[in-house]
This record gives C-alpha cells, sequence and structure tokens, in this order.
C-alpha cells in the first residue's frame, strides 16, 4: 500500500484536520488529561482558525497522511534553524498499528534530508506512554523535560524529544 503525504493548503482541507483532530483528540487523550483540557487545547490549537493561522502566520506545514483510499492521519511540522520541528503526528484509531506511522516517519527524514536539516524534534505528554514507545522504537530520545503554561489553568508536562538525521 502506497502512502501518499499532501500538503494541507486550502480551507476545505483545514477543516477536514480540525475535524480529524477533534476526533483523535477526543478519543485518545481522554486516559491522559481531562476533557476540559482536551476541549480547551483543540479550540485554542487545532481549530480551523488557529490551523490557518498556524499555516499562514507562523511557519507550520500540515500534511495528511492518506492510503490512497482517505485520509488516515495529520502531521504538521515547522523549520527552526537546522531542525524540524513535528508539532502534530495523529493518526485515526482504526488505522493504527498497520505502518503508518513508520512510512511517514521516513517522509519527514527524507523532509529533513531535503532541506538539509539535521534533527527532529517533538514535544510529547510525559504520561502519553504509547506514543513515547513509538517515538522511541523510531529512534527518538528524551533529552529535556518542560512544563508549558497554555493559559486557563492548564499546563502541557512533556518530554522533548529528539532524533538525528543523517545528511548523506
Amino acid at each position: 500500500m502506497k502512502v501518499i503525504f499532501p500538503q494541507v493548503k486550502i480551507a476545505e482541507e483545514v477543516a477536514v484536520v480540525a475535524q480529524l483532530a477533534a476526533a483523535i483528540w477526543r478519543e485518545y487523550y481522554v486516559s491522559i488529561i481531562t476533557i476540559e483540557q482536551i476541549e480547551y487545547m483543540i479550540g485554542k490549537f487545532q481549530s480551523i482558525s488557529a490551523i490557518t493561522d498556524q499555516i499562514d502566520h507562523q511557519g507550520y506545514e500540515y500534511y495528511f497522511i492518506h492510503n490512497g483510499e482517505s485520509v488516515v492521519g495529520y502531521m504538521s511540522v515547522r523549520e527552526e534553524e537546522d531542525k524540524l520541528f513535528l508539532s502534530k503526528f495523529y493518526i485515526s484509531k482504526e488505522h493504527r498499528g498497520q505502518g503508518y506511522a513508520s512510512q511517514a516517519s521516513a517522509f519527514l527524514e527524507q523532509l529533513c534530508k531535503d532541506r538539509n536539516l539535521s534533527h527532529i524534534w517533538l514535544t510529547v505528554n510525559r504520561d502519553n506512554e504509547s506514543s513515547i514507545a513509538v517515538y522511541e522504537k523510531k529512534g527518538f530520545q528524551i533529552v529535556q523535560e518542560q512544563i508549558a503554561d497554555i493559559g486557563n489553568g492548564f499546563v502541557m508536562d512533556d518530554f522533548i524529544m529528539e532524533k538525528e538525521i543523517l545528511i548523506s
């Protein structure tokens, strides 16, 4: 199965990402953070207006993870100096464990090589054990801990993970 990663560019595509984000976040994070924090974070970071602002004004690029038949997930990245920040990386529940994360990781590594970027880094909730395990399997290492105040009395209590990309 050939997975493709079309870049999100138009308003209709942003709406698909926002809808996907809301469904995935509500399903996945309920065992890690409160529903109140999930709803706040969806509104602040993954609403149509937030995603549009990230693309238009903050340098983020969004990509669908598409299996040739349908969108199964999405990613968001931003170049920061000589590194690629992986801001979002989500796959719908029914499509997890089918190799999409591996193919998406290969896509991101090629993006780094094409742009001469030396590392991919990300933040992950320190209680998100399954995602941490996936990232470690993909070669990421925990390099730092971070607590970020995101407003409304909520914080993101994260690990910063990083993977070196060998540029040939």
